[in-house]
């Protein structure tokens, strides 16, 4: 018989076959234990020699108030047994489970920086109020009110609470690391999937961007600047600032005016990491204006002049745009030396990646294919494009209106 009912005082009990399962047994005291992550070294009771062994399991459950309850409780395990859906109880709680278990199952499958983000999502927001939770007894409910206090308090340095777009990362997290526990047997069923993050307003908020006369205004102030070659490239193509910090040599086709984005230098851990681009597309074939390659022709004569000098003490990283010793460039630094030539500039301050979202916002304004310009900044899709850079699109919409009327209108 698989399970049966017993009357327990005025409760009722079940007690079901649930099938073998590893276990160890103590040579000494002869105790039981259930292997649920990894084997124990020695007894926990008495010290004892253990050794492995397949024994089989059963899932013992009291308290009900009538063999009605007891009866459907325990048809529910019997069909989640033969439906091979059965998990058995388990004392890993939220905190083992996404920094002993997970993070380190996950690590050799994302990209370093991917993971550098989820260990501190996970350390700095979700351990703290929800580590000490058993994984199976998590429900949406708890979930729920870690987002409410992230939102309200959930920053690290000083007081207030996270965006709503860094809580929707929080959930992406716990989203994936549940639905993993599901498939490796720990869960039934994700309590994240019940849970409701909070909502993101339509569209992507506008970054903010310099214009046309601002953009200029920059370029022309550095233009002597050592590193000009890096600030046109980054406005002329929109590529990311670990794409340009990553680019070789032999990632630029002279003769062609191409670059080709194979690589991103980046920080992880605090130490320099060389990752793929972010998205299947962002291997991509930049072309490049004529004033652009000039840039980098000079940048590549300087170096040479750089590397003449520094003789057998230059570092041959390889590296287009790197220290006056050949070392690679630290992205923090290349941020902070932008703030500084902007501030020099009298612009306005805007972060380093909104290089990015001024070429872009200028490029479909002045009318260029958006499935382009989404090929040229390496966007996983056009939709994308599109959907963050939709505040420009009633403009280019206006003046296509004025194109297309004035081609009809004066045909003759």
């Amino acid at each position: 018989m698989r399970g049966h009912i017993r009357r327990r005082g005025s409760r009722w009990e079940y007690n079901v076959d649930v099938g073998p399962a590893a276990a160890q047994r103590c040579q000494d005291c002869t105790r039981r234990f259930w292997i649920e992550r990894k084997p124990l070294e020695v007894c926990p009771k008495c010290g004892g020699q253990l050794v492995e062994t397949e024994e089989r399991r059963r899932a013992i459950k009291g308290g009900f108030a009538t063999q009605k309850e007891a009866q459907a409780a325990m048809n529910k395990i019997i069909t989640a047994v033969e439906e091979a859906r059965y998990v058995a109880p388990s004392s890993l709680n939220l905190r083992e489970y996404l920094l002993k278990e997970w993070l380190p199952a996950i690590k050799a499958t994302v990209r370093p920086t991917t993971y550098a983000s989820y260990k501190m999502l996970a350390e700095q927001h979700i351990v703290p109020t929800l580590g000490s939770t058993k994984l199976q007894r998590l429900t949406p409910a708890a979930i729920n009110a870690l987002y409410g206090k992230l939102l309200e308090s959930g920053r690290i340095k000083g007081t207030g609470g996270l965006s709503v777009a860094s809580v929707r990362r929080v959930h992406a997290v716990l989203h994936r690391a549940l639905r993993d526990a599901v498939r490796w047997g720990y869960l039934q069923a994700s309590p994240a999937d019940g849970a409701d993050p909070p909502k993101q307003s339509a569209g992507h908020a506008e970054r903010p961007v310099w214009d046309r006369e601002q953009l200029l205004a920059f370029l022309a102030s550095v233009k002597e600047d050592r590193l000009y070659a890096l600030w046109r490239l980054l406005a002329m193509t929109g590529c990311r600032r670990g794409e340009a910090l990553g680019l070789r040599w032999d990632d630029i086709d002279m003769e062609a005016g191409t670059i080709t984005i194979r690589r991103s230098l980046g920080m992880v851990e605090g130490r320099l990491s060389v990752s793929s681009p972010k998205t299947k597309r962002g291997n991509r074939t930049i072309a490049l204006d004529p004033a652009t390659l000039e840039a980098l022709k000079a940048h590549a004569a300087h170096q040479a002049d750089e590397r003449q000098e520094w003789d057998d003490a230059w570092v041959d990283s390889g590296y287009v745009f790197v220290r006056e010793d050949g070392s690679e460039l630290y992205p923090s630094a290349i941020s902070k030396a932008f703030r500084d030539l902007a501030k020099a500039a009298a612009l306005p301050r805007i972060p380093l990646h909104s290089l990015r979202h001024s070429y872009a916002t200028l490029a479909i304004s002045s009318g260029a294919n958006p499935r382009i310009v989404s090929a040229r900044l390496g966007h996983s899709t056009v939709a994308l494009t599109l959907d963050i850079y939709s505040h420009v699109l009633p403009q280019a919409d206006a003046e296509a209106a004025n194109q297309i009327a004035a081609v009809l209108e004066g045909g003759d």
